[in-house]
């Protein structure tokens, strides 16, 4: 499970992280914050409810844990969703090679069973050509024992 864990945070790290986003930076704006904090100056911002309440009575430097906190826990929240889509997308690319497959084993099912209605088809007429033939030779047989007694 902590394998599957790194495994996570790594591909979080690798796929989503706010950084390659167009003209934005994480850490600019983490230290953008920091600087603000250290100065005094908050920004006024009530309906905000990443800091709860409590966060008025906390310090700037706590404040700065919970929001690295909260980031951290986001961050593998992220990669555990990245994670899940991963493996629905396995999931989905496994499904999808096993339709192919059985479609391909249908068709050719499909062509077996052709062939072999066909070839039904034509036994049934040899048959019947051999079941005339038979009664012809059955018949002759018949005129031949009238004709011997």
């Amino acid at each position: 499970s902590s394998k599957i864990r790194n495994m996570e945070v790594q591909s979080a790290d690798g796929v989503a992280v706010l950084e390659d986003c167009i003209g934005f930076s994480l850490t600019k704006t983490i230290s953008k914050v920091e600087e603000k904090l250290k100065k005094g100056v908050l920004p006024d911002c009530p309906d905000d409810d990443i800091i709860p309440s409590v966060g008025n009575e906390m310090g700037a430097e706590a404040q700065i844990r919970f929001l690295k906190a909260k980031l951290r826990v986001t961050q593998e929240d992220l990669a555990s969703v990245v994670f899940e889509c991963r493996k629905k997308d396995d999931q989905n690319q496994n499904l999808e090679t096993r339709l192919k497959d059985t479609e391909e084993e249908n068709t050719r099912l499909q062509r077996t069973i052709s062939l072999q209605q066909s070839q039904t088809e034509k036994y049934k007429l040899l048959s019947q050509e051999a079941n005339k033939k038979s009664e012809g030779l059955q018949q002759e047989v018949t005129a031949l024992e009238k004709v011997l007694q």
